[in-house]
């Protein structure tokens, strides 16, 4: 079964750092997720600055705006999508990500199979 597994940083702390892991260690994560076959895809997201925000009003608007709608302290910084048998063994590969260590989770979801 197919989970994504949404890596959302932390609020920057007092000396406006957010990082409680290193490059080294989302690089170990990301070569143990691969030598154990479950990665199916994951990407790390540019800079929040660089959103956009899209909204579609009842009447057809489009209405553009900079950067995410909702004020909040939780960043989504990147994801991963995994191939393993169930939400525990999901749940285990998440707790090893680096983004969930201190104010940073992960939010892990099945991705849902329409029958194509």
């Amino acid at each position: 079964m197919k989970y994504m597994l949404l890596i959302n940083a932390g609020s920057a702390d007092a000396d406006g750092g957010a990082a409680e892991c290193t490059v080294e260690d989302w690089m170990a994560y990301d070569k143990e997720v691969k030598d154990a076959g479950i990665f199916v895809s994951g990407e790390s997201l540019a800079d929040l600055v660089t959103a956009t925000t899209v909204r579609v009003a009842a009447d057809g608007k489009r209405s553009v705006t900079d950067g995410p709608f909702a004020e909040t302290r939780e960043v989504l910084g990147g994801f991963y999508v995994i191939d393993v048998p169930d939400l525990d063994v999901a749940l285990d590969w998440a707790a090893r990500c680096p983004g969930a260590l201190g104010t940073g989770n992960i939010v892990v979801r099945p991705i849902a199979d329409f029958g194509d």
